[in-house]
């Protein structure tokens, strides 16, 4: 299977229309079908973007390997956040972006701050 094929199965198991697929990725539905047929290659950066917005793994994009999903989408919430990005402008679609990227950053350190307080004590 090609990655091509992976980004169309991806999509179809999110039961999105390659409209609602393409806008939270910033790029047309004519594009994404174009890489559904093979008529496209799919640069890094549409990977990388694919795999933020819904949760799927890049290594299993670009290779096959693994799960499809680093998390698996959680329905409705899922489709509350998607609904909400949709309606943003790029701009402010951006903006939302770099707050989540910085969210996660933060749970990261503190993720790794309970750990290191978590020996402290156990020592």
């Amino acid at each position: 299977m090609t990655v091509n094929q992976r980004i169309k199965q991806l999509r179809e198991t999110m039961r999105l229309s390659q409209v609602k697929f393409a806008k939270p990725v910033a790029i047309s539905s004519g594009h994404i079908a174009s890489i559904e047929l093979g008529n496209r290659n799919v640069p890094d950066r549409i990977i990388k973007i694919i795999s933020f917005v819904y949760g799927a793994s890049e290594e299993w994009i670009k290779s096959g390997e693994g799960e499809m999903f680093t998390t698996r989408p959680s329905g409705e919430k899922h489709n509350v956040i998607l609904k909400a990005f949709d309606e943003l402008t790029p701009e402010n679609q951006d903006s939302a972006i770099q707050q989540v990227k910085a969210l996660l950053a933060l749970q990261k350190q503190e993720s790794r701050e309970e750990c290191g307080e978590k020996k402290r004590s156990i020592a």
